[in-house]
Formats: structure tokens, C-alpha cells, sequence
């Protein structure tokens, strides 16, 4: 009987604090997967030692997929890595950030309901990463109402399990190195009602190193993002 292939795809930009570390914790996931599910970091042009310490990493992890790019930031780089699974033949794929704020043994759950995809999303039900960005996702949720008419518990969680064969499709209404792919996702996915379920995770502070978004620049994207969304409303 033919083994589910998961692809775990995470972006990581200047993670050389903690990228060893989530390697290490999260690369049991794929091996207990089997088959030929892999875990997949894109490295996003990190200016730190990221890169090396992949390179190093692989010889000890086989299954682990080190890929060095140009810095296009979060949103395109994630896009890039839902783009390569699919290429691979995932037939499904997950996507969590590489700062540490994420528990794997919280994945199994998502991977035991993977037949209800859709979309299955973390919702960060408790949170350790500030007041700040509690205010953003707060902010973000009442801002997708008014402009799509859906109600999103929690849309830009990085811990998200997809369909590959229904991602391929979506993918297709989300512009090109668009900043927020997640947010758009999960708003199609609503809209349409294509099976969004939401499971409540923990969220912990960053492990180590420095945000390299702050909120300065989570203001600007949002801005853009709210203009973006008046001409996405009618694409999408």
C-alpha cells in the first residue's frame, strides 16, 4: 500500500540561533512518515551562517532538503516551497516556521485528521509571542471580514496541514510573490468551502536570535495588504 508523502516546507531567514535545533526536532516527523516524505528549508538569502549549517545538517539527515535563494521575504519564499512539493508528487504538504514558536508532537493530530483536508490550521489558542502580535491576528481577522465577508479564526498561523492535489488549485488565485499567501489561502479556502478546520496549538516565543519583521514592517505590509484585498476580493 502506497505511503502518504509529506513534504514539511519552512523558510528561514538568518536562523543560524536556531536552525540545528529545529532541524533536530523536526525531522523525526518525516521520518516517522516514511515513504519519501521530506523536510524541506528554504534558505531565504540569509546573511548569517543559515546556509552553512544546512549544508553541514545534511549529511546527518538524509531526508532533510536544503535550498539556498535570493531574499524575497517570507510570503514568496513560502510560495516557492508550496510550488516544489507539489512539483515532488507531496501528496501533502505542511508549512512551519524555522524560529522555533512551533511544537512538532502537536503535529500528529493534524497528520491522524490529514483525510479531512482542505486545510487543516493551528490555531494559536495560546500564545507566547507578545501582546503586539496578538493585536495583529486580532486586527487582521476583522479586517478580512469586512473586505471578504468570512470569518477566519486564525489566518496566518504557520502550522498548516494542505491537500496537495487542492493546494495546486488554490495556488492558482495567489498572485505571484504575494507577501501574505497564507492569509489569502486561508480566506479561499473559507470562501469557497473547500474544508477549513481549525485545532488549537501552542505558540511559543522565538527560540533564539531576532525577529526580522517587527511590527514597523508589519504595518507596512498591512497597509499594502489592505489595498491588495480590494482588487483580490473580486480575483478571488
Amino acid at each position: 500500500m502506497k505511503q502518504d508523502k509529506l513534504y514539511i516546507v519552512m523558510p528561514a531567514y538568518n536562523e543560524e540561533a536556531n536552525i540545528e535545533e529545529v532541524v533536530r526536532m523536526w525531522y523525526p516527523v518525516v521520518k516517522e512518515t516514511g515513504g519519501e516524505s521530506r523536510l524541506v528549508i528554504l534558505n531565504d538569502g540569509s546573511r548569517d551562517r543559515t546556509g552553512e549549517i544546512l549544508k553541514e545538517l545534511r549529511a546527518q539527515y538524509p531526508r532533510l532538503v536544503a535550498i539556498t535563494k535570493k531574499n524575497e521575504g517570507h510570503g514568496p519564499t513560502v510560495l516557492g516551497g508550496y510550488r516544489y512539493a507539489i512539483h515532488c508528487g507531496a501528496d501533502y504538504v505542511f508549512q512551519t516556521d524555522s524560529d522555533g514558536q512551533t511544537l512538532p508532537e502537536e503535529f500528529r493530530q493534524f497528520w491522524n485528521r490529514r483525510n479531512e483536508c482542505g486545510l487543516l490550521i493551528g490555531s494559536r489558542v495560546k500564545r507566547e509571542d507578545g501582546l503586539s502580535r496578538i493585536f495583529v491576528t486580532r486586527v487582521l481577522r476583522l479586517v478580512i471580514l469586512l473586505r471578504f465577508g468570512v470569518w477566519v479564526e486564525d489566518a496566518n498561523t504557520p502550522f498548516r496541514l494542505m491537500n496537495a492535489f487542492q493546494l495546486k488549485k488554490v495556488l492558482k488565485k495567489i498572485p505571484e510573490n504575494y507577501d501574505l499567501p497564507n492569509v489569502l489561502m486561508s480566506v479561499i479556502y473559507k470562501k469557497h468551502g473547500l474544508g477549513i478546520t481549525f485545532i488549537p496549538i501552542t505558540f511559543r516565543p522565538r527560540q533564539g536570535g531576532v525577529n526580522s519583521i517587527n511590527l514597523r514592517r508589519i504595518f507596512r505590509i498591512g497597509r499594502k495588504a489592505l489595498a491588495d484585498f480590494g482588487v483580490l476580493r473580486r480575483r478571488i
